[in-house]
């Protein structure tokens, strides 16, 4: 059998797709490959334009690719990692990939007729697929790590040293831009009195209640944290300490008006809080010294409510029931 006989079978049995195009880019054969996938017969095509056939090609960055091999005689390159798919074609991993289609390498090749001189384009497409779903594992895998690095296990708020992290660079941006920034430290009353009656798993379903309901009161750009225990900060950007207490106060009504459900019992907490606001030179642990003071008075003058410190001297100038 003389080799043109055997060349059609051959490109039709390949596990990669074939897209032959003349100088017009008119297709002059694609293979089964290419042909299954886009759900086409390749005698129904030969003649046309590419890109009336697969309309949903990049048309106009294609020309160009096509057009420089043409012109140069030098093969092109697409990876999938620089643009996932050329052809959109199905992929056969549904359940394995967040694409339905197939990520691809394409080779793009001049070709010229020996006997003719007449030049052509070979597309070979290979399925790049595993490599993409491998990649996309792979990136997911470390999301999901990076995440468990900077929350807290039990309620899904950012984790102390993450936040104390959060917290040292707004220091320096409020610093740098003169911005205001204001700092809350909040804990639960009485959660030994809790724990001690209704078990670890009752605080647990406290804390965890309490933690979704505060940030669900917080802006995006808020930073809450679990501090330690039952304590919790929250970093306020571009707040001054006015409107860290309206925040503040905000939080303590809303925490004490709400129930936590838990075994068939609806359970109540309150929180204290202590503000204080930022200015220029306190550095993160003077920041926090100041917050902490400030909850201390809190819980002092009875519990449930927000205190403000004010300076060095004063622990309390501002309270709010």
């Amino acid at each position: 059998m003389p080799l043109a006989g055997l060349l059609q079978p051959l490109l039709s049995q390949l596990n990669s797709g074939v897209v032959l195009l003349d100088a017009e880019l008119k297709l002059v054969f694609i293979n089964q490959f290419i042909a299954r996938r886009a759900d086409l017969q390749p005698e129904d095509v030969k003649g046309k334009s590419l890109f009336e056939v697969f309309s949903d090609l990049p048309q106009a960055w294609l020309q160009r690719k096509l057009h420089g091999v043409l012109s140069l005689q030098v093969p092109a390159f697409s990876s999938w990692e620089q643009r996932q798919y050329i052809f959109k074609l199905p992929h056969l991993r549904p359940l394995s990939s967040d694409s339905a289609y197939m990520a691809q390498n394409c080779s793009m090749l001049p070709l010229t007729a020996a006997d003719t001189g007449e030049r052509y384009i070979c597309i070979l497409v290979e399925d790049a697929t595993d490599a993409y779903v491998y990649q996309q594992q792979l990136q997911h895998s470390v999301a999901r790590l990076q995440l468990a690095n900077r929350t807290d296990g039990l309620t899904g708020v950012f984790n102390r040293s993450y936040w104390q992290q959060q917290l040292g660079y707004e220091i320096q941006r409020a610093e740098r831009y003169q911005h205001p920034l204001s700092l809350l430290l909040f804990d639960l009353d009485k959660f030994k009195q809790l724990n001690d009656h209704y078990g670890h798993l009752g605080g647990d379903a406290v804390l965890i209640e309490v933690a979704r309901l505060v940030a669900a009161l917080l802006r995006d750009t808020d930073l809450l944290g679990r501090y330690g225990g039952e304590e919790f900060g929250i970093i306020l950007p571009e707040t001054d300490l006015t409107g860290a207490m309206q925040v503040a106060q905000r939080l303590c009504s809303a925490v004490a008006a709400h129930r936590v459900a838990f075994e068939q019992q609806q359970l109540l907490a309150t929180i204290s809080l202590g503000v204080t606001g930022f200015t220029s030179g306190l550095s993160s642990d003077q920041l926090i010294q100041q917050a902490d003071e400030a909850l201390y008075s809190a819980k002092r003058q009875g519990r449930n409510q927000a205190v403000a410190w004010r300076d060095s001297q004063s622990v309390y100038l501002k309270k709010v029931k």
